[in-house]
């Protein structure tokens, strides 16, 4: 079986409640199959719900033993994971 390449997934500039059913069912099948990398450098907003579907998505990535990374995440994305005091959790996962 031949190693599986790095899935990318571009975030959108605004990631809530009407966005998220596209962006999880993207996710769900990526950290099935391999790595993830998810483009978060045009995020503008994002809302608690997304931040707590990436760390789902991190952790299962984790359990299937696949890297799961967020490359350079945008200042908005940054500034909400610090104010609701989520940086441990998102730390292992960011790039750039």
């Amino acid at each position: 079986m031949s190693k599986t390449a790095d899935k990318s997934i571009a975030l959108p500039a605004v990631i809530d409640l009407d966005s998220l059913d596209g962006i999880r069912d993207g996710l769900l099948d990526a950290v099935e199959e391999g790595p993830v990398t998810l483009a978060a450098g045009a995020v503008e907003r994002v809302s608690t719900n997304a931040l707590f579907m990436l760390m789902s998505a991190a952790e299962t990535a984790r359990r299937n033993q696949f890297e799961f990374a967020i490359e350079q995440p945008s200042a908005a994305l940054t500034s909400a994971i610090e104010r609701l005091g989520l940086g441990a959790q998102f730390s292992g996962m960011m790039r750039g």
